[in-house]
């Protein structure tokens, strides 16, 4: 229930008013400190990582972010009326709005829509789409397929296209004979200059359109929402663009469509974080471990592996796992490696005897050992 959720921007730790790069690095710091992998079988943390998951998902995304700063959690709840896209449809006012979609047909708006640098009097490309998916960083790795929704003019179903009602057809415009383009001749300081010019009885289409189909007023498209898959390759990387031929925009006057330009998103991992194809983890480990040499279970994209670091492995070693990083984007095999950055930990609150021991450890390497109270172990030098 939105009324038991907690406040996302107090889930990541930041204000509202906090920049994109704020939110990613907050999100970051929150789901590294809460990640599954390093809190095994503890179910309060794992709800915690869910529950940052969940905010990060919503405030880096522009739309989500307006939707929740606006009306809070409820922008998602399905009971709440809004509806997966929020209110409206995606900026455009609703359909009561259609014809400011359009513009003036007459003014040269219906153009902008359809692709208007097209030649007129014939058939133009529709325009092209933009949308946003947003991935994870393992579906970005190795691909995934996403639904999405958009709005899109298609031609209007009850005229085919012609924006003529039904048993009659658009006619021929007699000023520019069909040709959408008229030719003016103006007197200038430098002579008679002639120059080409949208017809304006016919609005640059080349036909008029005497009895205008009911459902779309003549315009021959109706703006309707869709739902697409959207096919994202294995390798892809965050910010680039995958284009859907034909899913856009319809045309006009028999004109092809529009393309679907899909933006992918992807959201920054806990753990790993990407170099080109490679896979670059900071990996804790204990004094012990480093000093004596240990077999290590290591996160990668494909699950957990063993690494065996040798004895005297010093802070800040970096090692290979080889085939482990992200595959290359449109290639049928291939991969980049995992690299793997030791970072030693050290121990806090100590018991006694754990204190001892590695005192005794310090005398042995002839270090100086202190001790007692007003030392770094709470205890006075020993003289």
């Amino acid at each position: 229930m939105a009324e038991n959720k907690r406040d996302y921007y107090e889930v990541l730790g930041v204000d509202k008013s906090a920049s994109d790069d704020e939110i990613k690095k907050a999100y970051r710091k929150q789901a590294k400190a809460n990640h599954p992998d390093l809190h095994p079988n503890d179910k309060e943390c794992e709800a915690r990582f869910k529950e940052i998951n969940e905010a990060y998902e919503v405030l880096s995304d522009e739309q989500k972010r307006k939707l929740y700063d606006q009306y809070g959690h409820a922008a998602f709840d399905p009971n709440g009326g809004f509806g997966a896209g929020g209110p409206g449809f995606g900026g455009f006012g609703g359909f009561g709005g259609f014809g400011d979609i359009f513009g003036d047909l007459f003014g040269g708006g219906f153009g902008d829509i359809f692709g208007g640098g097209a030649q007129r009097g014939g058939p133009r490309k529709g325009e092209s789409i933009r949308a946003r998916v947003t991935v994870s960083f393992e579906e970005a790795a190795f691909g995934c397929s996403k639904e999405i929704n958009i709005g899109r003019v298609e031609p209007c179903p009850d005229c085919g296209g012609s924006g003529a009602a039904k048993g009659t057809s658009p006619e021929q415009c007699p000023e520019c004979k069909g040709t959408g383009s008229v030719r003016t001749t103006q007197r200038t300081p430098f002579g008679m200059v002639q120059s080409m010019g949208a017809c304006k009885k016919c609005g640059g289409r080349g036909k008029i359109v005497k009895n205008p189909c009911p459902k779309c007023g003549g315009r021959g498209a109706v703006r309707k929402n869709q739902k697409i898959n959207v096919k994202i390759p294995a390798g892809i990387d965050d910010g680039q663009t995958i284009s859907l031929r034909g899913q856009g925009n319809a045309g006009q006057d028999g004109g092809p469509q529009g393309d679907l330009l899909v933006t992918v998103m992807v959201k920054p991992h806990p753990l790993f974080e990407r170099d080109g194809n490679a896979v670059l983890l900071e990996m804790p480990v204990t004094f012990a471990q480093a000093a004596l040499g240990a077999e290590i279970e290591v996160p990668t994209i494909d699950g957990k592996v063993k690494l065996t670091i040798p004895e005297g492995t010093q802070p800040g070693s970096v090692f290979r796992l080889r085939g482990k990083g992200i595959p290359y984007l449109q290639s049928k095999s291939g991969r980049g490696d995992q690299f793997v950055t030791i970072m030693v930990n050290v121990p806090r609150n100590m018991n006694g005897a754990q204190k001892e021991a590695l005192r005794d450890y310090a005398r042995a390497m002839n270090e100086a050992v202190p001790e007692g109270k007003g030392s770094i172990f709470g205890g006075k030098k020993k003289k």
